[in-house]
């Protein structure tokens, strides 16, 4: 706004005065409170512009820039009704202001031009900026409900062992003391292990600038963990055969965590429902997939009996753009729970 005042002007013309200089810097000044009070900002600014045409024969601008942030800054910010105030503003100002510069039709249409063009473009960055807030709104959701589910299986499975064992307790320790022993270690080893799993998730949710210590870092269990949880299980009473297939091989870190956990649900369904007495557990790596095979000899499917275990190993199978299927057994005896999860080639990974 004050280019006019620091270059040199035609000798024809009257010099820039103090004054004048003054009164084009209160047209400025105001945009320091833009974002608090946009439209109050605009007043001010058409009044100090008004005041500058009226009461001084200053230098004229060539663009009214700072209405022009101002109006920007309204269409960004303020609500409906202050919009629908700025709009029946300038309808009034901009002719008012054209009648006292130039009374050129040439420059109304192109203050229109421009103050409209203000307008839309703060319109779009409101969209731009609703739709981010959308999106992290989202994004916020769903790992909520990732860390919902994280948080129902590590429970459910731990849980589920504990009763199994505890209720089994009494029993061994009249019939055989040796395996209520191990009953009763693997109820504190099942206890400790949720207890690690869940400060590790929670350390991470507590994890920011006012936390004194920074959140636990451990990686999340994958396959490599599969067998300790076969062991818990099988001091719960079950029967667990565990056996891989195919060309081992590393797999990314949240596919390795989903089959763990895939794994590891289906055995909790299993201690909670199937009342069975075997179980067998099947990793086949195939070319470009990781096949889960979860077989019991229980009493099979029942209706109602899909809770949110069963629910969680389909939305973990599809997040990684898999498969899931539950169902009878091999000749309609037990469950079954089958899940392929795609595995991109080491190529892949590289690429």
């Amino acid at each position: 706004m004050t280019m006019p005042f620091v270059v040199p002007r035609p000798a024809e013309l009257e010099p820039a005065t103090w004054p004048a200089y003054g009164l084009t810097t209160l047209t400025v000044l105001p945009l320091v409170w833009r974002r608090r009070a946009p439209l109050a900002v605009l007043l001010a600014i058409l009044a100090a512009s008004t005041l500058y045409k009226l009461a001084l024969e200053g230098p004229g601008q060539p663009l009214p820039y700072t209405g022009l942030v101002s109006v920007y800054t309204i269409a960004v910010l303020s609500p409906p009704w202050k919009r629908l105030v700025t709009a029946a503003l300038l309808v009034v100002a901009v002719p008012a202001s054209v009648w006292l510069n130039t009374q050129s039709a040439r420059e109304l249409t192109f203050s229109l031009f421009v103050f409209g063009a203000a307008y839309v473009f703060g319109r779009l960055q409101e969209a731009r900026q609703r739709e981010h807030r959308i999106e992290a709104e989202r994004a916020a959701t769903r790992e909520r409900a990732r860390i919902a589910r994280e948080m129902h299986d590590i429970l459910s499975h731990a849980v589920s062992l504990m009763v199994v064992q505890a209720e089994a307790g009494p029993v061994a320790v009249r019939a055989a003391p040796e395996r209520a022993e191990a009953a009763f270690e693997a109820i504190s080893a099942t206890g400790r292990d949720a207890m690690a799993q869940l400060r590790q998730m929670l350390g991470v949710l507590r994890e920011g600038p006012a936390s004194g210590e920074p959140a636990p870092r451990e990686p999340q269990p994958d396959l490599a963990g599969v067998p300790e949880l076969v062991e818990r299980v099988r001091a719960g009473g079950l029967a667990v055969t565990y056996a891989t297939e195919g060309g081992v091989r590393s797999l990314p870190a949240a596919t390795g965590a989903s089959a763990y956990r895939i794994v590891q649900e289906a055995l909790t369904n299993v201690v909670k429902h199937a009342q069975a007495h075997t179980v067998d557990i099947r990793l086949a790596h195939e070319e470009g997939a990781l096949r889960v095979t979860v077989t019991d000899d229980g009493r099979g499917p029942r209706a109602g009996s899909g809770g949110h275990g069963l629910v969680g190993i389909r939305e973990r199978a599809a997040a990684h753009g898999g498969t899931a299927a539950m169902g009878p057994g091999p000749g309609g005896r037990g469950f079954e729970v089958r899940v392929l999860l795609p595995v991109p080639s080491a190529a892949e990974v590289g690429a």
